[in-house]
């Protein structure tokens, strides 16, 4: 049987191989152009009645269904009996593109006679920001302009976008501990911020609420509005904000990168995806774990912007107060476990069971390295990703600071390659933007790497 021409729209060729069951095999491969595949299923009965002359029968069957293609005008036809039988992921793409250092990675699942076995090589998108001597953003470049390097090669870009072309970007506004008083503050820095725009960009919303679960109040990630360019349904989702009694920043890190880019970019917004996060990062609910998370969002090619709020002083007030005093905040049973497996692993879990048994100094010592664990987190998450980080002293310099990020993401090239390194080994590879045919040399800040897929 014959089947249509296949055209490259996701970078794969599909091959078809009989077998001995009858139900067809195929694998699929990585390219980059515009391929006219053919295939083919020969008579099994005659192949199994001399198997010493498969090859030739082989061959043989597969010339003559070549010439009398053209003739018969069969091609169109083809192709109707095989669309039922759809292909299937032995692992799932998002697994092998996004697996971070150092974190398990899934088997492989076993594939039985007539699964789908699909090899996919991973378009690598590099987010760019190129800056003159006097930190002015360099605009109207080429293509020609760039050269990407991995780990010292060069490669050949295949994908290239223009500051001017849309962007997408998940908007996480954090209304968790000391924010919950000032949400005013944040829906006008955020509805600021969505105005400043341009009108192709698509935004989505992501916020904490809190939701009762059984006995008990659960901080929880909401989606308040998927991706759009509808600025009154975007002002809407910002007014419906609500507050949580905790902080589930990993885990909504996770939902940005599960649910908001969940479907692979249009051509035209390829490699310009960014989150901008307003938070203070600092973890105290989440299942989730930073180091997936960033792995994910690093994997899809996610810039990650981050508007550090200094929340620390007063949090660290009402963690000394006394455990009776209704104004008090306390340390979450999931921050001290993940507090104990960071920095002290080989302490016993008795010692950091019971806040309330803690004392002062103890207390705020801990505090302090989670600050500073969530702020050496986002600058690495930043820079990994080819975003950047923007400190806000308060809620009221949110807006500046948002105004920044808007022009950030208005002046940001993207550059996108299949790498020519193919082995799925799991290694971190390393990135070097090179831009030429300007004046002087400009600044250039682009993500610095990736870890390749394993598996």
């Amino acid at each position: 049987m014959l089947r249509e021409p296949l055209q490259d729209c996701q970078g794969e060729l599909e091959i078809y191989v009989p077998h001995p069951g009858g139900a067809p095999r195929f694998c699929s491969l990585g390219i980059s152009s515009y391929i006219l595949a053919t295939t083919f299923n020969p008579d099994l009965n005659a192949m199994k009645a001399s198997k010493s002359n498969r090859p030739s029968r082989l061959l043989q069957q597969t010339l003559v269904l070549l010439l009398l293609c053209p003739l018969f005008g069969i091609l169109p036809a083809i192709g109707q009996e095989q669309t039922k039988q759809r292909p299937r992921r032995v692992s799932g793409a998002e697994d092998q593109s996004t697996t971070p250092k150092g974190s398990p990675v899934s088997a492989p699942e076993d594939v039985d006679d007539g699964d789908v076995v699909r090899v996919e090589t991973q378009l690598v998108s590099v987010p760019a920001v190129i800056k003159n001597n006097s930190g002015r953003p360099v605009p109207g470049l080429r293509r020609e302009n760039f050269v990407v390097y991995e780990d010292g090669q060069p490669q050949s870009i295949a994908n290239f976008g223009t500051a001017e072309a849309p962007f997408e970007i998940a908007l996480l506004l954090d209304t968790s501990g000391s924010t919950r008083a000032d949400v005013a503050l944040i829906r006008q820095a955020a509805n600021a911020f969505i105005s400043s725009l341009r009108s192709g960009d698509r935004v989505a919303i992501v916020a904490f609420n809190t939701e009762q679960q059984e006995s008990s109040q659960v901080a929880t990630v909401e989606v308040l509005s998927e991706l759009t360019d509808d600025r009154q349904s975007l002002q809407s989702a910002i007014q419906s904000l609500g507050s949580a009694n905790g902080t589930p920043y990993y885990d909504a890190l996770e939902r940005v990168a599960r649910q908001i880019f969940r479907e692979p970019p249009s051509e035209e917004v390829r490699g310009r995806r960014a989150l901008v996060a307003l938070t203070d990062g600092v973890d105290s609910t989440s299942d989730a774990d930073f180091a997936v998370a960033r792995g994910r969002l690093t994997g899809l090619g996610i810039a990650c912007y981050f508007i550090q709020v200094n929340t620390e002083d007063f949090v660290e007030d009402r963690l000394l107060k006394d455990c009776q005093d209704d104004g008090r905040l306390s340390l979450s049973a999931k921050q001290l476990k993940r507090y104990r497996a960071i920095f002290v692993p080989r302490a016993s879990s008795d010692q950091f069971s019971d806040f309330c048994q803690m004392g002062p100094f103890e207390r705020m010592q801990i505090s302090r390295d989670l600050y500073n664990l969530a702020r050496r987190e986002m600058n690495e998450l930043a820079k990994a990703s080819g975003g950047k980080n923007f400190v806000a002293a308060s809620l009221q310099d949110a807006r500046a600071a948002f105004a920044q990020v808007a022009n950030e993401i208005g002046t940001q090239y993207s550059l996108g390659y299949y790498p020519t390194n193919k082995a799925r080994d799991g290694k971190f590879r390393t990135i070097r933007i090179e831009v030429r045919g300007v004046p002087d040399k400009p600044q250039v800040r682009a993500r610095e790497g990736y870890y390749a897929p394993k598996g």
